[in-house]
């Protein structure tokens, strides 16, 4: 399978969606609980007319047996997972878990919105399998 690097996923939902972390931030600031900005984030979703879930369960399988169950923050518009983390950088434990959660879900697109004391960064995780 090729892969262009310049195609962008979802461009118009995906902007959409990193101007609400950029709104709540500005509006809330740093130092507060990553559910407080869950929160915030799903009243901006709500107001921007966007369908989502939040706290999405999924099961994880082995070998066909259940194992356990893991939740996404949010799926907006059943394309991107939205995952939301407090603190000043990206661990690659985040990035591994949000990479799972793609291959578990089939999607294509998840972004990883880190609320930082500096402001809120984000990355596009892209599912090219």
């Amino acid at each position: 399978m090729s892969f262009n690097k310049n195609i962008i996923l979802y461009p118009g939902l995906s902007y959409q969606i990193v101007g609400i972390l950029f709104q709540v931030y500005n509006e809330l600031g740093p130092g507060y609980k990553e559910k407080f900005y869950e929160r915030a984030i799903a009243v901006s979703l709500t107001k921007g007319s966007l369908i989502y879930k939040n706290q999405v369960p999924y099961k994880i399988t082995f070998q066909g047996r259940f194992i356990g169950i893991n939740y996404l923050d949010f799926l907006v518009e059943n394309k991107i997972i939205l995952e939301l983390k407090k603190g000043d950088y990206f661990s690659k434990k985040s990035i591994e878990q949000v990479n799972a959660y793609l291959k578990v879900t089939g999607l294509k697109l998840a972004i990883l919105a880190q609320f930082t004391s500096q402001g809120v960064r984000f990355i596009r995780l892209l599912n090219i399998r």
